[in-house]
């Protein structure tokens, strides 16, 4: 199928919900942080970040986009980490 010639198949599909959940990541901290009255970044940020880096990664597997592939494999190593650290508070 196509939309204003662009072609949107499974994995388009695949690659604009990683993106939302990145754009929702963002979403979420605002609202945490308006609800705070200061800026934090909830557990809830990193999990969106690394669902959405995982459905990314899917993605450019599928396209063979090497530059994309490394950045998200180096995000998830950062969003890990700092899941980790969380936890380590809880």
């Amino acid at each position: 199928m196509y939309f204003y010639n662009f072609h949107i198949d499974a994995w388009t599909i695949i690659g604009l919900a990683g993106q939302f959940l990145f754009f929702l990541s963002f979403a979420v901290q605002w609202y945490r942080s308006e609800q705070a009255k200061r800026s934090i970044l909830p557990q809830e940020f990193w999990l969106l970040r690394l669902i959405a880096s995982l459905l990314l990664i899917a993605y450019v597997l599928h396209r063979r986009d090497i530059v994309f592939l490394i950045a998200a494999i180096l995000q998830i190593i950062f969003y890990l980490r700092n899941i980790i650290l969380i936890k380590g508070q809880e």
